[in-house]
């Protein structure tokens, strides 16, 4: 997993740095004007541990999510 900024351009977001593949999947995230977000230390420990458990492959697809979510449901 990656994180990186861009910017829109056209409609469409331009990202430096980084090439992407087309067809490749990604999410946007976009932020209010001038709006910030602020983690404690537990959280940020907590999502540092996160990206580095992703980092090392242990995760699951978006697909198995929905599916454990639909026996739920």
């Amino acid at each position: 997993m990656k994180i990186v900024t861009g910017t829109v351009v056209g409609g469409k977001v331009v990202v430096e740095g980084e090439t992407l593949t087309d067809g490749e999947t990604v999410t946007v995230l976009l932020r209010e004007d001038e709006e910030a977000f602020a983690l404690t230390l537990e959280e940020e420990e907590e999502l540092l541990g996160s990206i580095a458990e992703i980092e090392r492959g242990e995760f699951i697809s978006g697909e198995q999510l929905l599916d454990r979510l639909r026996r739920f449901g």
